[in-house]
């Protein structure tokens, strides 16, 4: 576990790079390192949550099942993602269940030390406000897609989502996909069979190929003129 620079993972998450060198070297000493198989569930949606994790490497995956059985993906992090901030602060269970999607490595934090250095780093306090707010407003984004969308629109807008996800960028784009059509499906709360159907009509009209267990996409501008039909 030496190899783990755990002062250089911190100040590469978006929350605590808020904080100064010293700061950084204070909540990393407080830390301790976990590794999770692929498959491996992290913690599950109820479990007492007494931590905060970021990946240090990996994929993990939110998870969560709604009152009619069905499996929604709420979302992927990577490397320099943080996660189960909302049990740590205040306190209570569990909000999802987290998977790990690729072997993972993360830097744990538990939530008297991170309460301790709330007290003495204000700017950490704003960062984690600023975290809570956009995972608040993608849930928002996510529940009206779902409402008031059709497929063709939510799935338009997940692949070009996918595509610009880290390693990938808004300025270099990802042009192939690694993702099962059962993943796609909870992920925009539909059927397997339905994405499997609309995308073979779009790889019939061009937009995109299925190849060797990849979705290519070959039409981005018209997946974008797709994804903006409201």
């Amino acid at each position: 576990m030496a190899d783990i620079d755990k002062e250089k993972l911190l100040a590469k998450s978006f929350v605590f790079k808020a904080l100064d060198d010293e700061g950084r070297r204070d909540l990393a000493a407080s830390t301790h390192v976990k590794k999770f198989s692929t498959g491996e569930i992290i913690f599950n949606a109820g479990a007492p949550g007494q931590s905060m994790m970021a990946i240090a490497e990996g994929i993990v995956r939110v998870e969560l099942v709604t009152p009619t059985g069905r499996d929604v993906i709420l979302n992927e992090l990577r490397s320099g993602d943080v996660f189960g901030e909302i049990a740590l602060l205040d306190g209570g269970e569990r909000s999802a269940t987290v998977r790990a999607v690729s072997n993972t490595t993360l830097v744990v934090l538990e939530r008297r030390a991170l309460m301790d250095v709330l007290q003495r780093k204000p700017q950490l306090s704003i960062r984690l406000i600023e975290l809570l707010c956009e995972r608040v407003r993608r849930s928002d984004e996510r529940m009206v897609e779902i409402a008031f969308m059709d497929l063709p629109t939510r799935l338009a807008r997940l692949l070009l989502r996918l595509s610009v996800t880290h390693p990938a960028s808004e300025q270099s784009p990802a042009s192939r996909l690694s993702l099962s059509q059962s993943d796609m499906a909870k992920m925009i709360g539909n059927t397997r069979e339905n994405v499997n159907r609309c995308l073979r009509k779009w790889q019939e009209k061009g937009l995109v190929d299925l190849k060797d267990g990849w979705l290519i996409l070959h039409d981005r501008q018209r997946l974008v003129a797709l994804a903006e039909d409201e």
